[in-house]
């Protein structure tokens, strides 16, 4: 039996006449960049490499210079040793991680078998997005988010932070952004916030497991959290009523309007400063009530405002109608319109990722009974995560252009962690497997086997799982 890893490596041999290597007892060698966080996830003390002689046991991580997230895991003779930059090795230790828990045929339980393995990505953007708006998702389990996205290889948290529903992140010289509108959210659920401080300790946690977070404040659509809050916002400047129910397109700011200019600056130019990655999310979409010409302008003043961070600006794909800078990133979700626009800002330097609502929106419903989540763009079970080859998705996209694969849930009907999670999994495994994994490699029934026996990790860890008929007959 091939090993049950997800996703599937580029290359494993198994060394079958070679003992198991057993971690009770062993060390941890590792350089300081990776060495706590390896510690704890492994749970094995640290030692020096001078401090080995031939009989000990040890787990080695080599940190070599470069970005990239190719790695190699070798396992024989007493010692593990993962090699890479320092994000290859992340994702080594994850591999590892599954190595070590799972129940394998080739060791008995707690070692690893004697394996080699050479790995790295297809894409080199593999995200998920997580709406934190409609029913807020506080740090203890955006850690366990975070913590699942690192056991699959995932890079990129995209935090959707702001709707009409509730104004998730803490901006110091607008307290009442969270004062008033982080206390709502859909259907008068309690709502929350993060804190400045909160924001910035999931940023650290992110990346200590190898992964950015993208923040996103998402304009001039889907608005009203602001606008309830803050008055000078409106056209009336009198602020709108509060928002609980899940229909889209009924609020946006105006270009117009002198206070909106300030603050998207006071807004963006705060999260900027609490985020090291590159990019800034604008939203963009669904936009149904402003005329194009107004719709571009405050594009156009959004990726100024990101410009002026030193960001890059990511936006919605309904965005690609506007003149965008050729460092900014878009992001496909819908599967009903037509890609065109998006093919054409990607022809003159945009990139693109891609988070097709058919495939990899994880909110929609398994099947027409499921008890949660939407269905605008069909039911998505799990061969319909896996099935699809995002360079053919689009076909008319340059292949150079589409940089990655991002998941998304909502969470209008979602309110509890069990039912998040009953919502990412299994189908969060076969996004990331789409985009970490070769197309020719990939074949589905292949994946559902795995996947069966990283259900043992998920119930380990006390996540909820939807039991697909398809994974688990």
């Amino acid at each position: 039996m091939p090993l049950p890893l997800v996703p599937l490596p580029r290359h494993v041999q198994l060394h079958d006449g070679r003992a198991a290597v057993a971690l009770d007892g062993a060390v941890l060698v590792a350089p300081a960049g990776v060495a706590g966080h390896a510690s704890g996830m492994l749970g094995l003390p640290l030692a020096e490499e001078t401090d080995l002689d031939e009989a000990s046991c040890a787990v080695v991580l080599s940190v070599k210079p470069g970005e990239g997230e190719e790695y190699t895991l070798r396992a024989a003779h007493g010692r593990v040793e993962v090699s890479g930059a320092e994000r290859g090795v992340l994702r080594g230790l994850a591999t590892l991680v599954q190595l070590r828990d799972l129940d394998l045929p080739n060791a008995p339980a707690g070692a690893i078998p004697a394996v080699e393995i050479a790995d790295g990505p297809r894409f080199g953007y593999r995200g998920l997005m997580v709406d934190i708006a409609r029913h807020f998702f506080g740090v203890p389990v955006l850690e366990r988010v975070i913590d699942l996205m690192a056991l699959y290889q995932l890079n990129v948290l995209h935090l959707h932070l702001t709707d009409d529903q509730g104004w998730r992140i803490e901006v110091p010289g607008r307290p009442e952004l969270t004062d008033i509108s982080g206390a709502t959210a859909v259907g008068g659920a309690p709502g929350g916030f993060l804190t400045s401080d909160d924001y910035s300790h999931l940023v650290r946690y992110a990346g200590q497991r190898g992964i950015d977070v993208v923040p996103e404040i998402d304009m001039p659509g889907h608005t009203n959290a602001a606008m309830h809050a803050i008055g000078e916002l409106t056209e009336t400047g009198q602020p709108t009523p509060v928002d609980t129910g899940i229909e889209v397109g009924n609020s946006m700011l105006r270009l117009s309007n002198p206070a909106v200019a300030p603050f998207l600056a006071e807004v963006f130019g705060h999260v900027a400063a609490l985020t090291p990655g590159r990019f800034l999310h604008v939203g963009g979409d669904e936009v149904l009530k402003m005329d194009s010409a107004e719709y571009a302008g405050f594009i156009e003043l959004l990726t100024r405002v990101v410009a002026e961070t030193g960001k890059s600006p990511m936006l919605w794909g309904e965005a690609a109608v506007a003149g965008l800078p050729g460092d900014a990133l878009i992001q496909l979700w819908d599967s009903t319109k037509d890609p065109a626009p998006i093919v054409a800002a990607a022809e003159k330097g945009a990139t693109v990722v891609l988070s097709p609502g058919s495939r990899v929106y994880l909110d929609m419903q398994y099947h027409e009974d499921y008890p949660l989540g939407l269905h605008w763009a069909g039911y998505v079970e799990t061969r319909d995560a896996y099935e699809w080859d995002p360079l053919e998705y689009a076909p008319d996209l340059p292949a150079d252009a589409v940089v990655g694969v991002e998941a998304a849930i909502w969470t209008e009907t979602l309110v509890t962690e069990d039912e998040l999670y009953t919502m990412l999994l299994p189908r969060l495994a076969a996004a990331a497997e789409v985009a970490w994994t070769a197309q020719g490699d990939r074949d589905f029934d292949d994946f559902a086997s795995r996947v069966r026996a990283q259900a043992q990790l998920w119930r380990e860890r006390g996540l909820a799982f939807h039991p697909s008929p398809e994974v688990f007959g």
